[in-house]
């Protein structure tokens, strides 16, 4: 049974850890892989990014496998929250080997942050190591294939898309080789992921057919977003950050392309994307529980084209999950709240 979510992918475990009140508005999400790692890489296209331990990730370095990803609001500083998922790692000696001693290890903890920096009030309010231990925590404690709270929570809590509420979403899907491929993204963007004109969300041009909003409730979405954003005194200073995964087995540098080519899954359903004042970055990651068709040499496409689709479909996800927030850091209302039926359901959700 699926659940729709990176968890599809078998091994793989997301935990979050939120904090919000008192001047909050952030939080952390930890991808937990198999004991023993999985095969890493990563691709960075924004403009601004704040990453750690990256430049590991490049095919031509020593290390294979990372056992965690960590995606976290705070901005720079939030980028601490490594530090704890680091920890617990190493309590448990996973890591890189630098010794005979199984207990001499170097847990290598990717990760990437968003900036959320005083959206829910307070500046200085922003994950740390204690934050990173419990979101690993919780993704430990999860059930494997077990299903992601999507929305405001974890690194998405704060996040933002244009003048909207942005947050987590995930997805995934079952190739016909059985090979899965999943997605999770933190929809944190300067771009806008709805067509101003039509108050129709871009990502779902790419799904088939889309419900569009009668004029009145058009017109009544961009008076209240024109209101809210001259509330907001920050300026949009944001990411999308995004976790690619699958069952297959790959090299790193496959898993550098699968990273690659999930950055289309942003351009299709946030406009623009990639800008100065994003730090759009996308991991790879991939377990090696299925073979790839090693007579095949284009065998990897499948999985390529799949993971630009998961991406889009876990952003749409995650801004059709996210709830209004107006607190003394910023007003910013959800899509569900701006596009809504008679019924008081947003439109197109089915």
């Amino acid at each position: 049974m699926t659940v729709d979510a990176l968890t599809d992918v078998a091994g793989l475990r997301v935990g979050h850890a939120t904090r919000t009140g008192d001047g909050w508005l952030t939080g952390t999400t930890v991808v937990l892989a198999p004991e023993g790692g999985a095969v890493a890489a990563v691709d960075v296209r924004g403009g601004g990014p704040g990453t750690k331990e990256t430049d590991a990730l490049d095919p031509r370095n020593v290390v294979q496998k990372v056992e965690a990803i960590v995606l976290t609001g705070g901005s720079a500083y939030g980028l601490d929250a490594a530090s704890g998922v680091m920890a617990w790692l190493e309590e448990r000696h996973r890591g890189v080997r630098v010794g005979v001693d199984p207990a001499h290890v170097v847990p290598v903890v990717p990760a990437a942050c968003v900036f959320d920096l005083g959206r829910g009030g307070d500046f200085r309010a922003r994950p740390d190591a204690a934050t990173g231990r419990a979101a690993v925590e919780a993704a430990a404690a999860s059930e494997v294939g077990a299903a992601v709270p999507e929305g405001c929570v974890g690194g998405g809590t704060g996040a933002t898309v244009g003048p909207m509420k942005g947050g987590i979403g995930t997805a995934s899907t079952v190739l016909d080789s059985g090979i899965t491929v999943g997605a999770l993204v933190v929809a944190n963007a300067s771009g806008s992921a709805v067509d101003p004109e039509t108050g129709v969300l871009y990502g779902e041009l790419f799904q088939g057919r889309v419900d569009y909003p009668e004029p009145r409730v058009q017109e009544a979405a961009r008076r209240r977003l024109a209101e809210s954003a001259a509330k907001n005194p920050l300026p949009p200073l944001n990411t999308t950050l995004a976790v690619v995964a699958t069952d297959a087995e790959l090299s790193k540098a496959q898993a550098q392309k699968l990273a690659g080519t999930a950055h289309d899954g942003i351009a299709r359903a946030v406009r623009p994307v990639h800008l100065l004042n994003d730090g759009d970055t996308v991991f790879a990651l991939a377990t090696g529980a299925r073979p790839l068709d090693a007579g095949n040499p284009l065998a990897l496409n499948g999985l390529l084209a799949a993971g630009a689709d998961a991406v889009t479909r876990a952003i749409v996800r995650a801004v059709r999950a996210a709830e209004s927030v107006d607190g003394p850091g910023g007003a910013w209302p959800s899509y569900g709240e701006l596009y809504a039926e008679p019924s008081g359901e947003p439109y197109g959700k089915r």
